[in-house]
């Protein structure tokens, strides 16, 4: 059966399945298949966008997902920890995260350069590369606009760059490493994302404050969350669009 709820959202709002797609960024014909094929439910990005456009819950367009106050609820309990900063974070909390790690073991940064100087860190590298543990490095192009414009907001300028050419030369020894590898990306990063198996220490990037003044937030993966999820597929994008590297020289 169509989705009607949907089609009765849409109609009592005077808007037209066009107007849908343009607010959405998808076509026209993509907005009627949701009405009308009821097992072409839209990803759950969609979902949450036209519930918002429609002034509705998710869970009234279709009533086999979750409530708002559902999907609060496990959000909740991913969150292990709130920091109000990151310099107030134990710096024993990276290499005991990640020294958990058998499967996933992420890094995205600009340059993360504080971290190239902890020997705990580096020797957790090492360590999970003797086990087996694939570990992915991704730093930031020093020459891209995102780089330049992040050390702008920092109040560093061109120093950014120089830092992510450090913080490489200080990795220099990893990159023979078996299961180590590096990609430079050209993101604008709104986070920096340390992801170990199933936990993740997410540090926010607040305009002209510098990343160790932001907030981070310490989550794990828990059965119906989606905050975890969201940062995660994050990182798999950044991952696809980065340049591979094999040496701190390849900039």
């Amino acid at each position: 059966m169509p989705n009607e709820r949907l089609r009765g959202a849409i109609v009592d709002l005077g808007l037209t399945n066009e107007h849908v797609g343009e607010r959405l960024g998808v076509a026209a014909k993509t907005v009627d298949r949701w009405i009308n094929e009821p097992k072409r439910k839209p990803y759950r990005r969609f979902q949450y966008a036209l519930a918002s456009l429609l002034k509705c819950e998710v869970s009234y367009l279709w009533p086999d997902e979750r409530t708002a106050h559902e999907v609060t609820s496990s959000g909740n309990a991913e969150l292990v920890q709130l920091y109000p900063h990151r310099s107030v974070v134990l710096l024993s909390l990276w290499p005991a995260l990640y020294g958990q790690a058998t499967h996933h073991f992420d890094l995205v940064v600009y340059s993360g350069f504080w971290l190239t100087e902890d020997p705990a860190f580096l020797r957790v590298v090492k360590e999970k590369s003797a086990a087996g543990v694939p570990m992915r490095f991704m730093l930031g192009e020093p020459d891209c606009p995102a780089v330049a414009q992040r050390g702008e907001d920092e109040g560093i300028g061109n120093s950014m760059g120089a830092k992510i050419r450090n913080a490489l030369v200080n990795y220099g020894p990893l990159f023979d490493l078996p299961g180590v590898e590096f990609r430079l990306h050209s993101t604008v990063l709104y986070n920096s994302l340390y992801r170990a198996d199933e936990e993740m220490l997410v540090n926010g990037h607040v305009y002209g404050v510098g990343a160790y003044m932001a907030p981070v937030l310490h989550l794990q993966r828990v059965p119906g969350g989606e905050l975890f999820d969201t940062y995660a597929e994050s990182i798999e994008r950044i991952w696809e669009n980065a340049r591979p590297i094999s040496s701190p020289t390849d900039v």
